[in-house]
């Protein structure tokens, strides 16, 4: 690494990997973020030792970063990752205290997640035609699984033949930090997995069988592959600016909210570890109730 304190770092890395079991994913972006800050560090006071690391040094980095217009969400991101790189270094003994006490987050906006409204979703399954070939076949499981399952990308893209459950009804999801969840779908969307699975025996002489989704060439579906297939037919039914798998996740969630559902049950199904997750979903509960009061009210 081209800073100081690679041991430090590389020991911190892996600790997340191979005790915390983070993904690939978030491990590059913990290494990329300290990477940055001790880079500034380095520039800016030269070679430092741990023990010389104070919190007017953290936030001179936070403040060259707000400067060059990165908003409170990445720099939140950012003090999290040196919040449990110093924390590590406090519990191995190889830092007395941690210069991030006196580090105080900035304040995220608070941006309500985009979703499909109902209307959108039924125009979507009921109106929109998938073409009659493989790609169509596969285009609309995709969509579907992301509506009855709420799953993450990642975890629809992985998702192997031995996690669907057929005589239960119910799908196994392997999410972040290699938890289970278990979530129970509607016989529809069972029914439509069994098609599929059929399917790809007769349609491919080898394919990758292990994974549910397979491509036009029988390989596992990649991530790109998947979020352009989103935003493709998401464009065809609503106009919410955002038009990913991710937003298929939200409208899952909102609609479950919508329509009644216990928030702690909602937090299990999306794999939340806390609750302060999901509620962002209530938020938008309450703005359909104000819309609806809005709508329905003589003195609204």
């Amino acid at each position: 690494m081209p800073f100081n304190h690679p041991l430090s770092v590389q020991s911190f890395l892996d600790y997340l990997t191979f005790q915390k079991r983070y993904s690939p994913h978030t491990i590059i972006s913990y290494k990329n973020d300290l990477s940055s800050f001790f880079e500034f560090l380095q520039s800016e006071f030269g070679d430092l030792p741990l023990t010389g690391i104070t919190p007017s040094f953290v936030r001179s980095w936070l403040a060259c970063l707000k400067g060059g217009g990165m908003e409170s969400k990445s720099i939140n991101r950012k003090i999290s990752a040196l919040k449990s790189f110093f924390k590590f270094l406090l519990k191995s003994g190889d830092l007395p205290v941690s210069p991030m006490t006196a580090v105080i987050s900035p304040k995220n906006k608070k941006r309500l997640p985009q979703y499909v409204d109902e209307k959108g979703i039924s125009v979507l399954f009921d109106h929109v035609t998938f073409p009659d070939n493989w790609q169509g076949k596969t285009e609309r499981l995709i969509l579907q699984l992301f509506y009855h399952t709420g799953m993450r990308q990642a975890e629809l893209v992985g998702l192997k033949e031995s996690q669907i459950d057929r005589s239960n009804s119910q799908v196994k999801v392997l999410g972040k930090g290699n938890k289970e969840r278990v979530i129970p779908v509607n016989n529809e969307l069972m029914n439509l997995i069994r098609e599929y699975t059929l399917a790809k025996r007769s349609n491919f002489e080898t394919f990758d069988d292990q994974y549910v989704l397979v491509n036009k060439a029988g390989r596992q579906m990649y991530p790109k592959l998947v979020y352009n297939i989103v935003k493709q037919y998401l464009s065809l039914v609503t106009t919410i600016e955002k038009k990913s798998p991710h937003v298929m996740r939200h409208t899952f969630a909102t609609h479950l909210m919508n329509n009644g559902a216990d928030i702690n049950a909602v937090k299990e199904l999306l794999g939340h570890s806390s609750l302060a997750a999901t509620q962002i979903y209530t938020h938008n509960t309450i703005e359909k109730l104000k819309d609806i009061h809005k709508k329905a009210h003589p003195k609204a």
